[in-house]
Order: structure tokens, then C-alpha cells, then sequence
């Protein structure tokens, strides 16, 4: 059986949704839906059992973010795989089902993530590479990559080079559908899921971890969810979650690699090369009034 478990923080109508799409596409596999309301004020969380009777309903008394609401769900779970799903995301077919037999059958994987769009059907970039120099190094100088064939380049960088045709092993996956046998969650310090972070780098972070306990992640290609990911388009805000990001990528390189050399060498490019990024996006905004990615 696979628990799956969703956390919701005022987002009533888009958790919703996404808890009707699992019950009306899962078919090949037993489930249970664990939903962990993170102190939402919108609306009573009792309002979700109305529509959804059958669902396992967690009251957190205080918002502790994402890792540490999925650890709530974690605890309550029954299942023998978790899935870790956002309450943005939209299935269309038996992705849970599909995503369980691949997994199920390979006991040194560690973690599935599957295939992404936006609504329009644009793909998202959800099987990753870890930071690096040289990953940083190729991504600034890009035009020397595209002198590759597109096979070594994709499976060289993944990412935004990668067109998620394949499934394919990566360092990490996108944690908006982020399933795992329950073992390799109790094989982790406290049997839990690291809560260090309260939003943004914990798939990062948790591959890293299961990867140290010797598992494999993978990108399933053949199942597709909808992630909706509706990222401000302000500035601002764009800023505050980079430097967030910031601050986790290099927490999480001083966790693989310690403090020497490579992590200083890298911290100095990898933020260099990311505040140029926003100076050019803030640069083009005032001059065109567009946001560019």
C-alpha cells in the first residue's frame, strides 16, 4: 500500500482538487490519503472530511513547513511506500500505481520522481544533477555543451538540458511527487525525514541523505502529473526565495563536500553567477516590463 500524504497551508480548493485527482486515477494499487493541515486559517479543516470522508485528517497547531508537516503524515502512515505529493498537483492517470510498480521492483532505489508539466503542457525540470563547479562552470558557459551530441549532454547535466523523454537516474528529484519505501525513511537519523529546512532544497537535501545510505534516485518518464507551481512574479519575491535557495545550496555542499576549498571556490561562483542572473532579469523588467525565467 502506498500512503500518500499531503500537506495543506490555505490552499483549500487546490488541495482539493488534488485529492479528488488521486481518488479518481488511482487504480492498480491500494492507497491511503493523509492530509496534514499546517494551521491553515482559510478555512476549518474539518471542511476536507466533508467531501472526503475516507481521508486521514492531521491538525498541526502551529505552521512547522513542509519537511516537518510530512513527517506528521509520515507518522500516521500505514503503507509500506510513501508519497510525498503537493497539494498543486493535478493527476490525470495512474501515476501512483505506475510510479509504485517501478519502485517496487527495484529494492535499491530510493526515491521515484515522475514526469512534470505546467497546466499549458510545458515541461518542468524535475530530474537534477547536484551543484557543482564544473555543473556551474558548463551552465555559464553553455554554448560549449551544445557542441555535444544531445544524449551526452543531457545525461552529462540533466536539468533544463534534459527533455524528461527517458527514464534515467539522477542525483535528485523535484519533492512535488517524491515516493519512497518506508524503509529507507526509517533508515534515516530519527526515522524521519530531515526537517532542517521549512521550505525549499529538502528533496535536495533528503536525495543526498538517502544516497549516502547507498539507494539509487530515478526519473520515471512514463507517467505525467500537472504541477501547477504558481511562483510570484514579483522581483521581490523571486529575490527573497533565491537567497533561501542560496543559503540551502550551500549548506547542502558543506554537508557532501565540508568547508575547504571546493566549498568556498563554489559558494563564490554559485552566488556570483546567481545575482548576476537577477541583475539581468531586473535589468530587462525596467527596461520591457517583462519577467524572463
Amino acid at each position: 500500500m502506498v500512503s500518500v500524504i499531503i500537506i495543506n497551508y490555505n490552499t483549500f480548493s487546490l488541495t482539493s482538487a488534488c485529492i479528488r485527482s488521486v481518488y479518481a486515477h488511482t487504480k492498480s494499487v491500494s492507497f491511503e490519503v493523509i492530509l496534514v493541515d499546517n494551521a491553515s486559517v482559510e478555512c476549518d479543516a474539518d471542511d476536507f472530511l466533508r467531501e472526503f470522508p475516507q481521508l486521514k485528517l492531521i491538525k498541526s497547531l502551529t505552521n512547522a513547513g513542509f519537511a516537518a508537516g510530512n513527517n506528521l503524515g509520515i507518522a500516521a502512515a500505514s503503507g509500506h511506500y510513501y508519497l510525498l505529493l503537493n497539494s498543486d498537483t493535478l493527476l490525470t492517470e495512474d501515476s501512483i500505481g505506475k510510479a509504485y510498480h517501478f519502485l517496487s521492483e527495484r529494492a535499491d532505489v530510493g526515491v521515484v520522481g515522475c514526469r512534470q508539466v505546467y497546466p499549458d503542457g510545458k515541461i518542468q525540470f524535475v530530474a537534477r544533477k547536484f551543484r557543482s563547479i564544473r555543473w556551474e562552470l558548463l551552465d555559464l558557459f553553455r554554448f560549449v555543451t551544445y557542441l555535444m551530441p544531445y544524449k551526452r549532454r543531457s545525461r552529462l547535466l540533466l536539468g533544463k538540458y534534459f527533455k524528461n523523454d527517458t527514464t534515467c537516474e539522477a542525483d535528485w528529484v523535484n519533492g512535488a511527487f517524491f515516493m519512497m519505501p518506508a524503509a529507507v525513511v526509517r533508515a534515516m537519523p530519527g526515522q524521519q525525514l530531515d526537517d532542517r529546512f521549512f521550505m525549499y532544497g529538502e528533496d535536495v537535501l533528503w536525495c543526498e541523505q538517502i544516497r549516502q545510505l547507498g539507494y539509487r534516485i530515478f526519473f520515471f518518464a512514463d507517467t505525467t502529473i500537472i504541477h501547477i507551481a504558481g511562483a510570484s512574479t514579483a522581483l521581490k519575491k523571486q529575490l527573497q526565495l533565491r537567497n533561501v535557495m542560496i543559503r540551502h545550496e550551500c549548506a547542502i555542499m558543506a554537508m557532501r563536500k565540508g568547508k575547504g576549498l571546493y566549498y568556498f571556490l563554489f559558494c563564490l561562483l554559485y552566488v556570483s553567477k546567481e545575482y548576476l542572473r537577477y541583475m539581468i532579469k531586473w535589468g530587462v523588467y525596467q527596461f520591457s516590463g517583462k519577467l524572463i525565467k
